[in-house]
């Protein structure tokens, strides 16, 4: 769905207290902050509003190939290695050399915009923090500008958090994290933001905004080769990766810095996207430090791929880890391409949290976390994610024990033994039972996740996990799968068949038990019914809605009377 397509929902309207300063033909229909207009200033929004007019038919036709692509894989085709681009797989060609500011990336911790947890993770210990526009935040116009704001504070050294709940003032140590920021998919709107009449593209308002602020003084207080550092979400074709690189090139020449000061991390977190590895560091190979395994939105992704076809029902989602014979391969397949390009191949994200009531409980999860590490490791990836600070230590444990002093395994883990891996094995069916603890799971999950979600909360912990975005899709579209085709459901000896009906009792009885999980008070309060009605319909779609938060955003936008775009 692009931005000519998308629905239109009556917005919400509240009253106007101040007016920002507007180029021609740019209105802000979000509230007035005096906060948010250090970040709205006239020239940032013309920087925005030129990235928007420069490339909004490449991302309209770059989503028109999106959907040409679904429509030929519902036919029954299945992506694949592109035999036009096979001049690249095999080409002897690196990407620009990793900055040295950036060459440790053992661990990364990843979340949401928000001031304290800015703060937290940039203590945390990790080599990286990853600040989210995407699926760790929900895209209330209050979270996007506040975000700005913090990150802005963030890059000059002054943000702090008082807590007053907790008595403690929070503030940046003498040694922080590595700041990258990663922006919205090309396929989200920012309907707060009207650019020509139309709502701006989502990932050049986050984009724009933070370089527009934050570049002189990456240069003034850093220097060269220290960012900014961006990460990239939800590719599926190279095409995607040179809208980029020409947005990159774009920034860098109006701020009059060097080509490639701009460097980005791509997540290979889609089906197709695999197939294109090569294409797109190639595309992006004065901007690249490399690709890293979304592997939740992966499998996400391998739903929504082949959601056409009833052979390739996924199991139990706990089920579908990275011992996956598919799964694994893009792995070993990510980390051999990016080796070879003379880039980082980053492992995927630990959702665990820490497990405060239960010592047994939470020393278990942490040996899955030891395990799941060491694997990456031993794989040759060069770091990994982590969603809780209380994970660093493990994680920087293993990875340090495995690579010793060296910063990273580009140079001694090239994985030549994942040159033959095919079409087939990146294909290959998952295997595994389907039960109705996971139905149940992914209802729970789901609906929960919606509620949060539409309440200005993108990152949730459910059931010893960080729940985002990219988890929930998991919930909703193995939902609609087994409903779709009617699985079969295994357990004591039993097969039961997914219907509407068997569904329409879960939901009831997973709202009966949310109910009780948080107390009757804030189920009461909260956007439990809403996100419930919101997620059945989801799950009983005759079509697959291709993400769950383009249908989920309409209900949180709030337009406010707008500034008549200027006539100057």
């Amino acid at each position: 769905m692009d931005l000519g397509t998308q629905k239109t929902y009556p917005a919400l309207v509240s009253k106007r207290i101040g007016s920002y300063d507007v180029p021609e033909g740019v209105e802000v229909r979000g509230g007035y902050d005096p906060e948010f207009a250090r970040i709205l200033t006239r020239d940032a929004l013309q920087f925005v509003a030129d990235l928007q007019r420069e490339f909004r038919n490449h991302i309209r036709y770059a989503m028109e190939c999106r959907r040409e692509a679904k429509r030929q894989y519902n036919e029954g085709a299945s992506p694949g290695f592109d035999p036009a681009t096979l001049y690249i797989r095999e080409g002897d060609w690196t990407c620009a050399p990793v900055p040295p500011a950036v060459a440790d990336r053992r661990v990364e911790i990843t979340g949401p915009v928000e001031r304290k947890m800015i703060i937290n993770a940039l203590n945390s210990g990790a080599k990286v923090f990853m600040a989210d526009f995407e699926d760790a935040l929900s895209p209330s116009w209050e979270n996007l500008m506040r975000g700005q704001v913090n990150l802005k504070d963030a890059v000059e050294g002054t943000i702090t958090f008082d807590d007053k709940a907790r008595n403690r003032v929070y503030k940046l140590n003498d040694q922080v994290a590595k700041l990258f920021v990663r922006p919205r998919g090309w396929h989200l709107p920012e309907s707060h933001i009207f650019i020509d009449g139309e709502p701006a593209t989502g990932c050049l308002v986050d984009f724009g905004f933070y370089f527009y602020h934050n570049y002189a003084t990456f240069r003034k207080t850093r220097g060269a080769g220290f960012g900014p550092f961006f990460y990239l979400p939800k590719m599926e074709h190279s095409r995607e990766a040179k809208i980029w690189n020409s947005v990159f090139e774009r920034a860098e020449k109006r701020a009059g810095i060097e080509k490639g000061s701009i460097r980005a991390t791509v997540l290979v977190e889609t089906l197709p996207a695999v197939f294109q590895m090569d294409e797109i560091l190639y595309e992006l190979r004065d901007h690249s430090v490399g690709l890293n395994c979304g592997r939740w939105d992966y499998i996400f992704s391998y739903v929504k791929t082949f959601q056409a076809h009833p052979d390739r029902l996924l199991p139990d989602r706990v089920q579908v880890s990275m011992a996956q014979h598919f799964m694994k391969s893009y792995s070993d397949l990510l980390i051999r391409t990016c080796h070879r390009r003379g880039v980082h191949a980053m492992g995927g994200m630990a959702a665990q949290i820490p497990i405060r009531d239960d010592p047994e409980a939470n020393n278990a999860a942490l040996e899955l976390v030891r395990k799941d590490k060491l694997r990456e490791v031993k794989a040759g990836h060069d770091g990994t994610w982590a969603a809780h600070p209380g994970l660093i230590p493990a994680c920087n444990e293993v990875f340090t024990n495995q690579m010793g002093g060296a910063p990273n395994q580009i140079d001694t883990t090239k994985r030549e033994d994942a040159a033959g891996l095919t079409e087939e094995d990146l294909l290959q069916r998952p295997r595994g039972v389907r039960t109705m603890e996971g139905l149940r799971l992914n209802t729970r999950v789901g609906i929960q996740y919606l509620a949060a979600w539409l309440t200005g909360t993108g990152s949730v912990p459910l059931y010893s996990l960080m729940e985002d975005a990219a988890t929930a899709e998991i919930s909703r579209v193995q939902n609609w799968q087994w409903l779709k085709y009617g699985a079969e459901l295994d357990g004591d000896g039993t097969r039961v068949k997914v219907t509407p009906c068997l569904f329409g009792r879960v939901v009831e009885e997973e709202m009966g038990r949310i109910e009780r999980e948080v107390g009757k008070e804030k189920f009461r309060k909260g956007r439990y019914n809403e996100a419930r009605k919101m997620f059945i319909r989801q799950c009983l779609a005759p079509s697959l809605d291709d993400f769950l938060t383009l249908d989920a955003y309409n209900h949180i936008v709030v337009h406010h009377p707008t500034n008549a775009p200027s006539k100057l």
